[in-house]
């Protein structure tokens, strides 16, 4: 384009040159070997630019012809190199492809048509080919030599740290990362695969150090770059945290500004704090947390803050979160807990079934089974409650790599991988939340709970003793035959009292009520109190023991999911439980 611009300005020039000659008519005389040569102003230039060209023509001609066989030679060339970077560009297709054929054809062509010392991507096909090829040797020694050409050493480099990798050499590889770094600060792989070496050895400064470096040369993304660095704070914090609890608290709070949802560095600030006798930040601390995604460590840490504090005053801060998220299973299993050690047990059951139907998981259940066991210590719904936990799914936890640990750490001690834990289920225990007919798995274990035995019934404590007389066993004989003993008559209270305690040894007798109804009762030696199943048929012509009749007791169902209401109808208000 600027050529032919050019060429019209030319002849534009001559144009107005020639008119302007024109306009202004002359004669133009020449003297030259006693000859006088006369002529008109316009045709003197048009001989002289006829004149300038010819030479310019012959120039040319000569110029072509003397620089011929180069200008030949270089055509050839050129056609050369272009066949070349055709194969390498189809070799490199291949070998990315896997077809190790292909790949070695044009790496002969290649080597033909083009010189590696001019095309250093001849070493990388030969190396990608050599690697297809299973020819691991040769393609490390192909990127030995790549590493120690300085415009084909990063390459070289990542070729190595690839290999050493998959040879499990991880010093090695980490050499090669560390060189491949200092070469090259840019390079994000090198960047990760240094951070990650640094990270495992618990080199935490010079880990931090290189992560802003990263920073300064946007190697890593801004939002990943703040995590990684809020872990590595994290990690120095929790190392920091027994020798220099001030240290640790710096760290720890430093991260919670670049991550506010990082838990671990929210529980080391508040340790430290607490040890610096600061309750009120680390509670500060703490509800923030809180506030954003509840979890049970911190939970733990706000209840448990003040060690001298009573089990009602730890109940009352647990109240307090799930004041803050109430309808969470987290806050609601806090609150069971601390009701528990409190002996608040009408309200531990109560939270902790609501938290079993909102996340019936196995601690919601063997939380139960303790609230069971100080209730009213019946064996068959605290198996019920065992049985539902080993059938439910395994609560959350830190997890990486399919590995689980009871507490957070940096690194994978699989992969060695930075941040790789996370707080989840595991992944073979998670099961959904819904059963047949809509029903939670938290509801239906509920509603399935067997009720409670009642093993002993005994008078209230204002009722006043009654001796009870045993008759003789009558003789062995047919049963048609048999006499029937003279009933004894035991008045029988209309409340009563389920005595949790082992029962001696008793013998099994019949007595009359005062409205002449026939019972079959327990009477204990040397005891008033007797325990009596009523109502019960009328004993047949055998003195056999009758085995004694079940009095349930109706279990308390219907409320809805999300009601961690206490249980206040007609059987919890009539029926009393005492432990001795």
């Amino acid at each position: 384009m600027i050529r032919i611009l050019i060429f019209v300005l030319i002849v534009l020039a001559l144009g107005a040159g020639f008119s302007w000659l024109a306009d202004r008519p002359g004669e133009l005389s020449l003297v030259w070997m006693d000859q006088r040569i006369e002529t008109s102003l316009m045709v003197g230039a048009t001989l002289l630019v006829a004149l300038i060209a010819a030479i310019l023509l012959v120039v040319w001609l000569v110029r072509l012809i003397w620089f011929s066989p180069h200008s030949i030679a270089r055509y050839f060339r050129v056609r050369k190199r272009d066949r070349g970077y055709q194969a390498l560009s189809t070799g490199l297709i291949a070998a990315g492809a896997g077809d190790a054929i292909l790949a070695r054809k044009m790496t002969a062509r290649t080597r033909g048509l083009l010189s590696a010392d001019q095309e250093p991507l001849i070493h990388l096909l030969e190396a990608q080919t050599a690697l297809i090829e299973g020819k691991h040797d040769d393609a490390r020694r192909k990127f030995e030599r790549m590493a120690e050409d300085p415009e084909t050493r990063e390459l070289g480099l990542r070729g190595l740290y690839l290999e050493a990798k998959r040879l499990g050499a991880n010093e090695a590889a980490r050499q090669y990362a560390e060189r491949a770094a200092d070469k090259a600060p840019h390079l994000a792989w090198a960047t990760l695969a240094t951070l990650d070496e640094r990270s495992q050895a618990g080199r935490w400064d010079e880990a931090v150090h290189l992560l802003d470096q990263s920073r300064t040369s946007h190697v890593i993304d801004r939002k990943e770059a703040d995590r990684k660095k809020a872990v590595l704070l994290t990690a120095r914090a929790r190392e920091r945290l027994d020798a220099d609890p001030k240290a640790a608290r710096d760290d720890a709070l430093a991260a919670l500004k670049l991550d506010a949802t990082l838990v671990p560095a929210g529980l080391i600030a508040a340790k430290a704090l607490f040890r610096e006798d600061n309750l009120r930040k680390a509670a500060s601390v703490l509800e923030k947390l809180w506030k954003q995604e509840p979890h049970p460590d911190i939970a733990k840490a706000y209840v448990r803050a003040r060690s001298g504090d009573s089990a009602v005053d730890r109940l009352k801060r647990a109240r307090k979160l799930e004041a803050w998220k109430p309808n969470n299973a987290v806050s609601l299993m806090a609150v069971a807990e601390s009701a528990l050690e409190a002996r608040e047990l009408a309200l531990a059951r109560s939270m902790a079934e609501a938290a079993a139907r909102i996340a019936p998981t196995e601690s919601v259940f063997l939380l139960l089974a303790d609230i069971e066991e100080a209730d009213t210590g019946d064996e068959g719904r605290i198996r019920h409650w065992m049985n539902q936990a080993l059938k439910s799914p395994r609560d959350a936890a830190w997890i990486a790599d399919g590995v689980v640990s009871e507490e957070w750490l940096p690194v994978s001690p699989v992969s060695g991988r930075l941040d790789a834990f996370e707080w989840r289920m595991p992944v073979n225990t998670i099961d959904g939340p819904l059963e047949e007919g809509g029903v939670s798995r938290g509801e239906a274990a509920i509603r399935s709970l067997p009720p409670v035995a009642a093993s002993v019934v005994a008078a209230t404590r204002d009722a006043p003793e009654t001796t009870v007389a045993t008759p003789p066993a009558p003789p062995t004989m047919p049963a048609e035959t048999v006499e029937r003993p003279a009933a004894i008559a035991v008045p029988v209270p209309t409340e009563s009292v389920i005595v949790h305690e082992p029962i001696e040894p008793a013998r099994s007798v019949v007595v009359t009520d005062a409205d002449d109804s026939t019972h079959t009762a327990l009477v204990k030696k040397d005891e008033g109190a007797v325990a009596v199943k009523a109502p019960a048929q009328p004993v047949s012509g055998a003195t056999s023991p009758a085995k004694p009749a079940e009095a349930p007791i109706e279990p308390f169902f219907g409320r809805p999911p999300d009601d961690p209401g206490v249980r206040t109808d007609r059987v919890a208000e009539k029926t009393t439980f005492k432990l001795f």
